[in-house]
């Protein structure tokens, strides 16, 4: 029934939050800003996501989305910051690559379908970092091709980042293409508009709050294993 899929990286295959912590607490060290603790990097991802969100509706532009969800952040934390928050985010997005941590089984999974479906990853974020992660963590050796939103000029969920894949993936039917991911803005939305099957990675048993058309819903990684 199909033979592409269309991995997300970030919350599916590779822990974002994990490399996210990780590379806050290296920052505040090398800034002399004190303990970043788990609390405080889960008040980060919260906005983090709320700036990728308004990145993803084009709203704002990278730039502004990468530094700004640092000034909210340090603002919410009363934390005096008088650096650079441009140098401060070149760091932080780098140092998201210093460690790799897998979701599940996530390599082994992936290593299982080589050969027998095309795979390719399919991800927002900077090429250095997200070829970085690729390399470290063994997955550049088992994607056919990976696609990264700065690299392709468009972002997910939109149209223009989905018909740069096609165009740059053996030719197919839309039919043939599944993809996997966490995020409803951008993984689910995109797949609904690249008029190609979704399958909605939700471990936390999350409420479909954006209206996403969800063609199956999984707990578990190895659920895709009876999808496909």
């Amino acid at each position: 029934m199909y033979k592409i899929i269309l991995w997300d990286l970030d919350n599916t295959l590779l822990d974002f939050f994990s490399a996210e912590a990780f590379s806050l607490n290296r920052r505040f060290d090398e800034n002399g800003l004190g303990e970043c603790t788990v609390e405080m990097a889960r008040r980060f991802d919260a906005i983090n996501n709320k700036y990728w969100q308004l990145l993803e509706e084009e709203k704002l532009t990278r730039s502004e989305a990468l530094t700004q969800r640092f000034a909210e952040f340090f603002k919410n934390e009363g934390i005096t910051f008088n650096g650079s928050l441009e140098r401060f985010n070149q760091a932080f997005e780098l140092g998201l690559a210093d460690e790799v941590f897998f979701v599940e089984n996530s390599l082994e999974l992936v290593a299982s379908l080589k050969g027998e479906f095309s795979q390719y990853a399919v991800t927002n974020g900077a090429v250095v970092v997200q070829n970085k992660r690729l390399q470290k963590s063994g997955f550049d050796k088992l994607f056919d091709g990976v696609f990264i939103s700065e690299g392709v000029g468009f972002d997910k969920p939109s149209v223009e980042f989905f018909n740069y894949v096609f165009k740059n993936i053996p030719p197919c039917k839309r039919e043939e293409v599944i993809i996997i991911g966490d995020s409803l803005t951008s993984d689910m939305l995109g797949g609904n508009n690249a008029n190609i099957t979704t399958c909605w990675y939700n471990p936390a048993g999350k409420k479909n709050t954006v209206g996403a058309k969800i063609d199956y819903e999984i707990k578990t990684l190895n659920d895709v294993l009876k999808i496909i």
